[in-house]
Formats: C-alpha cells, sequence, structure tokens
C-alpha cells in the first residue's frame, strides 16, 4: 500500500497499532502518537507537519555524511543490479566486501590485522567477546571469561551487550547484567571528583580501584576490558588526563584484552579518524559500525590483532570453523555502501571539518551557553558534545531524574527547530550533528539551544 495514499491520523493509528518501538513508552507512545519523519536532505529532517528541523545527532550518531545523498543511493543501487547478496560462510566472499576489508586497514590502528563484519554495534561487540573467549581457550587459559566495563557505558541492547552496558534501565527487569561481566567507576571527574582531587590524582583513583577489582577477582580470570574512547550514550565523557594510558598498561601487565567500542567515535565523529587516537591508545580489539555505512546500511567491523587472529588460526585446527557469524556478515551492498563513504570521507576531507567545526561547536557552546545558571559542564570533543544540566552548579547538585529536565529541554529545542538527543541518566543534552556541519550551521544550533535553554 502506498502510504502517500493514507492521511496523517491514518498513519498514526496504524503506528500505534502494529509497531513495538525500541526505547519508547508504550503508554507515552498510545497518548501522544510517533513523531512521523517524512523526508530528510542534507542536515535536516521533514517531520509530518512539514517542519524543517535541524538534525542535530545525525540520526542516532550515525548519518555523519548528512541525508539524502545521491552518490550514495547509486552506490546501494549499483551494487543491488550486481550483487544484491550472498553469504560469506565457509569461505565465500565478494569483490566489494575484499575491497572494503583492504581500505580499512588502511586506517584502522597499525596492529590490527583482519576485520570481522556484521550489521550493529551490538553483534560487534558480542563477536569480539566471543573471540576473546575462544582466544583464551586456545591458549590454554579457559577461566579467563570475565570482562570489565565501565558504569554509564553503553556497548549495545542484547543479552551480553547489554550487560556490559553501565546503565541501570538497560538492566532492569532483564535480569541483567549477566554475571560474566564486572563493573567499575565512571572516570568523569566533574560529577565524580572528590573535593580537592585534581584530575590526575582523580584518574590514578580509578587506576587503583581498577587494579584491586582485578586482583580481588584473579587476573586469570579475566578475559577483557571493553570502553568507549569517549563515553557516548552515557553522557559523551571524555577520560580524564592519563586514564587510558593507565587502562592499558594495567591490562597488557594482567595479559587483559583492551577492546575499545568506536561505534560512536569511529571514522571522524570526534576530529580523528578513530577516538582512540586522542589518547595514543592501541587496542587489541576494535567495534565500528554507525558511521562506517553513514547510517543508510546496517553494518559492522569489528577488529582483531595479529596476535588475536595468530591464536584463532591455529585453533582452528583443533575447532574448525570459527562457529559464529551472521546472515548479512559482510553483505555486498553494505560494502559497496561503506566504500563510498569512505571515499567521500576522503575527497571531502570530512574528519578535518570534524576537527575545526567541532573546535568551533565548543567554542561557540561555552561563549553562549557558560553562563547560563543551569549549565554546569560543556563537554566532548570535535562534532560530538554534551551540555549539562545542574539544578545547582555551583554546588552541583543534579537535578531530580524524575524532573525528566533532559527530556523538556529535548522538547524545547525541538520546538525552535533543533533535535537534541535527552541523556536522563547523567542529565545532560547531547549534540552529534553530521559531519557535513558547517559554522554557519553551528551559529544555528547553538542559537537554537540557547533560546530553548532560556525555558529552563
Amino acid at each position: 500500500m502506498n502510504a502517500e495514499k493514507n492521511d496523517l491520523n491514518s498513519l498514526i493509528d496504524m503506528d500505534k497499532k502494529n509497531i513495538f518501538h525500541p526505547a519508547t513508552s508504550i503508554t507515552d507512545l498510545e497518548k501522544n502518537g510517533p513523531r512521523i519523519v517524512k523526508s530528510a536532505k542534507g542536515i535536516y529532517i521533514e517531520d509530518q507537519d512539514g517542519r524543517q528541523v535541524l538534525d542535530g545527532i545525525a540520526g542516532l550518531w550515525c548519518s555523519n555524511l548528512g541525508h539524502g545523498r545521491p552518490e550514495l543511493a547509486q552506490a546501494m543501487a549499483n551494487a543491488v543490479e550486481n550483487l544484491d547478496y550472498f553469504h560469506t560462510f565457509n569461505g565465500h566472499s565478494n569483490e566489494q566486501q575484499i575491497l572494503l576489508a583492504n581500505e580499512l586497514m588502511k586506517i584502522v590502528p597499525d596492529n590490527l590485522s583482519h576485520v570481522f563484519f556484521g550489521s550493529s554495534g551490538s553483534d560487534a561487540n558480542d563477536t569480539l567477546i566471543k573471540i576473546a573467549w575462544q582466544y583464551n581457550i586456545s591458549r590454554g587459559k579457559p577461566s579467563k571469561i570475565k570482562v570489565i566495563s565501565r558504569w554509564q557505558s553503553y556497548h549495545g541492547t542484547s543479552i551480553s551487550t547489554a550487560s556490559l552496558t553501565g546503565l541501570k534501565g538497560f538492566h532492569k527487569a532483564f535480569h541483567l547484567p549477566l554475571d560474566f561481566v564486572i563493573h567499575t567507576d565512571i572516570p568523569h571527574y566533574y560529577i565524580h571528583g572528590q573535593d580537592g582531587e585534581s584530575e590526575v590524582e582523580f584518574t590514578q583513583r580509578l587506576l587503583d580501584t581498577l587494579s584491586r577489582q582485578i586482583e580481588e577477582e584473579g587476573a586469570d580470570n579475566i578475559a577483557a576490558f571493553i570502553g568507549e574512547p569517549i563515553m557516548g550514550a552515557g553522557g559523551v565523557i571524555p577520560p580524564p588526563t592519563g586514564y587510558w594510558a593507565g587502562v592499558q598498561k594495567i591490562c597488557n601487565d594482567n595479559d587483559i584484552l583492551l577492546i575499545l567500542d568506536e561505534v560512536v567515535c569511529g571514522f571522524g565523529r570526534t576530529g580523528t579518524a578513530f577516538g582512540s587516537e586522542h589518547y595514543q591508545v592501541k587496542p587489541d580489539m576494535m567495534a565500528t559500525a554507525k558511521g562506517i555505512t553513514a547510517g543508510i546500511f546496517p553494518m559492522s567491523a569489528a577488529f582483531i590483532s595479529k596476535e588475536v587472529h595468530d591464536v584463532m588460526r591455529q585453533a582452528s585446527a583443533e575447532y574448525g570453523g570459527f562457529s559464529h557469524g551472521y546472515t548479512y556478515s559482510g553483505h555486498p551492498v553494505g560494502a559497496a555502501v561503506a566504500l563510498k563513504v569512505l571515499e567521500i570521507i576522503e575527497q571531502e576531507k570530512i574528519i578535518e571539518n570534524s576537527k575545526s567545526t567541532g573546535a568551533y561547536l565548543h567554542e561557540r557552546l561555552h561563549e553562549r551557553l557558560a553562563n547560563h545558571p543551569h549549565v554546569g559542564e560543556i563537554r566532548g570533543k570535535g562534532l560530538l558534545a554534551a551540555v549539562q544540566l545542574m539544578k545547582d552548579k555551583d554546588k552541583k547538585i543534579p537535578f531530580d531524574v524524575a524532573d525528566k529536565v533532559p527530556a523538556a529541554m529535548s522538547s524545547a529545542c525541538y520546538q525552535e527547530g533543533l533535535i537534541a538527543r535527552p541523556l536522563p541518566s547523567i542529565g545532560a543534552l547531547a549534540l552529534s550533528p553530521p559531519l557535513i556541519t558547517s559554522r554557519h550551521d553551528v551559529d544555528i544550533i547553538v542559537d537554537r539551544m540557547y533560546t530553548a535553554l532560556k525555558k529552563l
């Protein structure tokens, strides 16, 4: 049935009748109905009322090249006509997957040697945990099962990755987290630094806690540490000084694999190809998704180091095929889109724009919002930012979660023509506009947020 033949009320009724939405209150949806996005072009979406609204979160951290790019549509169409689908199990491959892997290896950290393709950030992290387990079993260390994550982190919503996620809203009502996960402290100096404690001292306290947890659990029982270079959904939290260098040393000293979740940070979001580049950290494994196809095709890429791959290769003599994979692993259409995305990133200097325009975004946010009585901290890197909302900024007293201030401010931003993402677990608003955003666009974003915050 052609949706254009249906009036708006019919579409709303059909949505409420038939669709179980992700991350949505059923009762709120029944009361208010869905917000229907009709179309999108550049950095704007058109909603059900015909309003042009600036997409300040790039869809869901992923529409990095903006919306409606004809060259991406053409790349997808060409791929469908040539090879619409074939699986990659049992040694099957396709030209697009092969070429994409080759291009990716030119830009990822140089210790990473092989890539496993999937469909989402959740499945990339799932894959890496299973590889970590088989890696340790194959080395004669089957007790290395536990994985350390951080409170306030986000790594997905599958049973295993929701367990890794450190947001309690993803645990309650699901019998989670599973017991293979150990959560450690949130590396957020602004909120969790103690009175009189320097940032360096704060970092050392977190590292001491991590070392103590490893000692208590036993390093022989811990397979990996997983973290986002800059926390995303948990608050857009850059780590304190020296944090990642310290974590890497602790992992190395205890034979623990370091997994970096670059699903949000990867492919230019923070002004570098990957977030790890800001902190001179080299992961043993790395998860990516979102920006790899600029949001227009579900795809993920999970990377492993040569050392890990060497062990997996030796293990194949005992275990045969790696008993893991997805129907759409190495999808030829997704790979074709990703190749075109990488080409555009290079040709249009997208990462350079993220760095320079991102610096301008943070400069303007500080100029316009820093003196607001309820804005505590403005943080992030590149075109990734968060505005921390506080009930009392001087005493660092947050708003009560029940007051739903981030949601209210997100709604206020929308009324001003800006989509900003509420982060209720930490009381902040997030911005992650497409990486094609200009300085003029930044001025519009900041002006609209400034106007919205007047209502707080």
